[in-house]
């Protein structure tokens, strides 16, 4: 009996790990080539605002979190840098800065979803038609799976 208790833990435990580790890797084995560096400088030229993601906020840890060059153009959002990979990644434009999940799920359905981001070395988004930048502060990079907060860069 010991022998089976045993055996269903140890099964158990790692059929529990590779859930962990599919979801983790998974979007990093399915994601799309990241845009070239050339491609990412050259949708950031004319910039209306830059910033950059940090890994220092209070919502990004171990495992969310983003660094790099956030520019913002009168038709798209450039990201040169990197995420940490995970699933259904989104993209936000929200009015006021927030720096975690617990400040950013009071004001989500006042924010702009901007789009998908499904690459983690850079990212090419367009803005949605009607969507003036200058509206709002800040951009953020959010789980819709997980609600968990990843990064976010206030830009003006």
């Amino acid at each position: 009996m010991r022998r089976i208790v045993l055996a269903a833990v140890t099964h158990g435990a790692a059929v529990v790990l590779g859930f962990a580790l599919g979801v983790y890797f998974l979007p990093v084995l399915t994601a799309p080539d990241s845009p070239t560096a050339e491609n990412l400088q050259g949708s950031a030229q004319g910039a209306l605002f830059a910033a950059d993601f940090t890994r220092d906020l209070r919502g990004s840890d171990l495992l969310h979190w983003g660094e790099g060059r956030i520019s913002v153009t009168a038709t798209q959002i450039v990201h040169e840098g990197r995420l940490a990979p995970g699933p259904d990644y989104k993209l936000y434009l929200v009015k006021e800065f927030v720096a975690h999940e617990d400040e950013f799920l009071p004001v989500k359905s006042a924010a702009r979803r901007i789009g998908d981001v499904k690459s983690f070395d850079g990212f090419i988004l367009d803005l949605p038609a009607g969507i003036d930048p200058a509206d709002y502060t800040t951009v953020l990079v959010w789980c819709e799976a997980f609600s968990e907060f990843i990064t976010a860069a206030r830009y003006r």
